[in-house]
């Protein structure tokens, strides 16, 4: 299954690290909670990620309402990603 969306660029820093994620819209996130897909830990889902020139493979987590995709530091250097940033993700959803 292959998803597009936008999202600005947030920053969770409850950690001693901070960590950037992109989020899913709601009504998208309910949508992929509905579908079968084999249980994972956190209800996470495995997924190819596409911004810009960079791809990658990693987990997207259900956080609140919603999906997040975590942005590693590799991929906000190779692309310029900056706290705020609005970004268009593409992801392919391996899971299902």
């Amino acid at each position: 299954m292959q998803i597009e969306f936008e999202s600005p660029v947030t920053r969770w820093d409850k950690r001693v690290e901070a960590w950037y994620f992109a989020t899913l819209p709601e009504e998208l996130s309910l949508e992929l909670r509905e579908l079968p897909a084999p249980q994972r830990g956190f209800g996470s889902l495995r997924v190819q990620a596409r911004i810009g020139a960079s791809v990658w493979r990693t987990s997207i987590f259900f956080s609140g309402t919603a999906f997040v995709l975590p942005l590693k530091k590799a991929i906000r250097d190779a692309q310029g990603i900056e706290e705020g940033d609005m970004l268009t993700v593409d992801l392919d959803i391996i899971d299902l």
